[in-house]
C-alpha cells in the first residue's frame, strides 16, 4: 500500500510536466497566457477568501454556534487557490471540481444532530418561522434580516418639559 502511495505521488508531478510539454508544443504561448492568468486568478480567490473568512465565522455563529460549513467552505476555497497557482493543468482540474463542489452538500454528523435538537417550528398567524436556538439565546431568522447593519447608539441630554 505504501509503495503505490509513493508511487501515485512521484507520476502526478511527472504526467504534470509531460502534459505541460505536450500543451506547449500543441498551443505555444497561449500555454504560458493561461497559466500566468490562472495561476493570478488562484491568488485572487486565496485573497478574496481571506477577507470574508472572519465574516463567514462571525454570521455563522450569530446563526447557529457551529462555524464548520464555514471553515469548510473557506479550507476548500484556500486550497483551490493553491491548486490554481501551482502550474499545471491537472492541479487546475482538481481546483475547478473542488470548486465546483457546493458546501451545503457537505454533512457533518455533529452538525446534522446538533441541527436537528436545537429546531424549533413557530407558527404566528399566516406565516410559520423556524427559530435555532444556540445555548441559551434564540436566533429568529426573519427578525434578524429586518435589523439595521449600523446600529449605533447615539447618547443625548433631555430636559422633561412641564406645562404649568
Amino acid at each position: 500500500m505504501r509503495f503505490l502511495i509513493g508511487l501515485i505521488l512521484l507520476a502526478f508531478p511527472v504526467a504534470e510536466i509531460w502534459l505541460l510539454v505536450e500543451l506547449a508544443h500543441r498551443y505555444g504561448w497561449w500555454l504560458l497566457l493561461y497559466l500566468v492568468v490562472v495561476g493570478w486568478l488562484g491568488l485572487q480567490l486565496i485573497r478574496e477568501e481571506k477577507l470574508l473568512i472572519s465574516g463567514r465565522m462571525m454570521q455563522a455563529f450569530a446563526a447557529d454556534g457551529n462555524p464548520m460549513k464555514a471553515m469548510l467552505g473557506s479550507a476548500r476555497n484556500f486550497f483551490a487557490g493553491v491548486l490554481l497557482i501551482i502550474p499545471g493543468v491537472v492541479t487546475d482540474m482538481i481546483a475547478v471540481v473542488l470548486l465546483l463542489i457546493p458546501v451545503e452538500k457537505i454533512k457533518s454528523p455533529l452538525r446534522a444532530n446538533s441541527q436537528e435538537n436545537n429546531k424549533e417550528n413557530v407558527s404566528y398567524g399566516a406565516s410559520d418561522q423556524t427559530n435555532y436556538k444556540s445555548g441559551s439565546k434564540s436566533v429568529n431568522f426573519k427578525d434578524s434580516a429586518k435589523k439595521a447593519a449600523n446600529d449605533d447608539i447615539i447618547e443625548g441630554e433631555f430636559t422633561e418639559v412641564k406645562d404649568d
